[in-house]
């Protein structure tokens, strides 16, 4: 069936009903018209440049034809969009870097996103592929190790800096062993740096396997997505009204970053048809999640009461925000819950990269006067994100505690004033 289109930032939109929300659902007086609204039902599907859905042949063709110069076809002239209501939008952030009136464009089309999924991926993104793909056969080459060379580099010997090594099960995300195995690293700190010097966790210096360039590669892939992450935050700042510097100037101009690379197994045999969940139902933490995955698929991002897929797409990276982005709006941008299933017979590669507050910002609404929802009673954990008082840090220590319980018997408890 034909659907009337209208575009916003160049991408396409199929109109599939909804309505605006009454007065009474705004959220935050200092947000623009166009943002002080929540969609009673889906208003927009948004829709690859090419028009056709997220995981379709089509789609993977089109993208697989501009990812060598880094370019997306755009076909305009699309007349009929496929019938799937809860497509994931996919966004090409060029503007971001380049500034102008697009960027702005750009901030309307992930304000959108951020508002209707929580999830949204980037293209044209600036990061090196190159790059990518050789931190995908280096992670390849330390996962194929036997446990014990693994473990030289284990969490235990991190310390307060919470990095290294854990094997399959030592991870609790949702009060259950995750069935994953995975490497913590965040910005590279000596001993001398301030905070290192004064004990505060999660600062220190990296374990790296002792690989031939894994050091220089990964040290490479932090830099490159701390300025993609800076880039995304300013078109965030931009959807909401806001300064495009209003997230550095107030909680990421020293951004917390942190960087896993996870390996789920292939399911076992026998375990075909179970819910046999590499990770189970859960949100990130801070501001923005970007992530990297490899061809095997598996993640799912919940929309309303549905999981759907979120399949790999060449050359992108997924976003997802958190729940201090969750915070910040009022819960006008939601902390979209989302789980990990490896169903392929290969491991699974993912490489989530956190964009997160610095450490003691104590992240603040930024409409205090605005009305504000909090869906603590829906939420995975029945845990509020907007009653939590302290800094970012006594926030993510708190959920630390939780995931690894015996790294956290180490570290003050986190739990930040009620």
């Amino acid at each position: 069936m034909n659907r009337p289109l209208s575009t916003l930032g160049g991408a396409v939109f199929a109109r599939v009903g909804g309505e605006k929300s009454t007065d009474e659902d705004c959220v935050g007086s200092q947000f623009p018209a166009e943002v002080q609204w929540r969609e009673k039902k889906p208003s927009f599907v948004p829709w690859l440049l090419t028009g056709h859905p997220v995981g379709s042949t089509e789609m993977s063709r089109g993208l697989r034809s501009g990812v060598s110069s880094g370019s997306v076809p755009v076909d305009r002239s699309v007349s009929q969009v496929p019938n799937d209501p809860v497509s994931i939008p996919i966004v090409d952030v060029t503007a971001l870097a380049a500034g102008g009136g697009s960027a702005d464009a750009v901030g309307a089309e992930i304000g959108r996103a951020c508002r209707d999924h929580g999830f949204f991926y980037v293209v044209r993104h600036g990061v090196d592929d190159e790059l990518g793909w050789r931190l995908e056969r280096l992670s390849r080459e330390f996962f194929s190790q036997d446990v014990e060379k693994k473990l030289a580099i284990r969490m235990e010997r991190g310390g307060r800096a919470w990095r290294g090594y854990f094997p399959v099960g030592a991870e609790l995300t949702t009060g259950q062993p995750d069935r994953k195995e995975g490497l913590y690293f965040g910005a590279e700190l000596g001993d001398d740096h301030p905070r290192v010097a004064a004990g505060v966790p999660l600062h220190g210096a990296n374990l790296f396997p002792d690989i031939p360039g894994f050091r220089q590669t990964l040290l490479e892939y932090l830099d490159a997505m701390t300025a993609l992450g800076h880039r995304i935050m300013e078109g965030i700042a931009l959807s909401l009204g806001l300064e495009r510097s209003y997230f550095a100037d107030r909680y990421t101009r020293d951004p917390l970053i942190l960087l896993r690379i996870f390996n789920y197994p292939p399911p076992r045999s026998g375990s075909a048809g179970t819910s046999e969940w590499g990770v189970g139902e859960h949100t990130d933490y801070g501001i923005l999640t970007i992530l990297r995955q490899d061809a095997a698929g598996g993640l799912q991002m919940k929309y309303r009461s549905a999981w759907v897929d979120a399949p790999p797409v060449p050359d992108s990276f997924v976003c997802n925000i958190g729940d201090m982005l969750d915070r910040m709006t009022g819960g006008l941008y939601r902390s979209t819950p989302h789980r990990v299933r490896n169903q392929s017979d290969q491991p699974r590669l993912s490489f989530p990269f956190f964009f997160d507050p610095d450490f003691d910002a104590e992240v603040q609404t930024i409409d205090p006067r605005g009305r504000l929802a909090d869906d603590k009673h829906q939420r995975w954990d029945r845990a509020s994100v907007h009653e939590f008082r302290g800094t970012y840090g006594e926030y993510i220590l708190g959920k630390v505690s939780d995931v690894f319980p015996e790294l956290g018997r180490g570290f003050p408890t986190g739990r930040g004033r009620r």
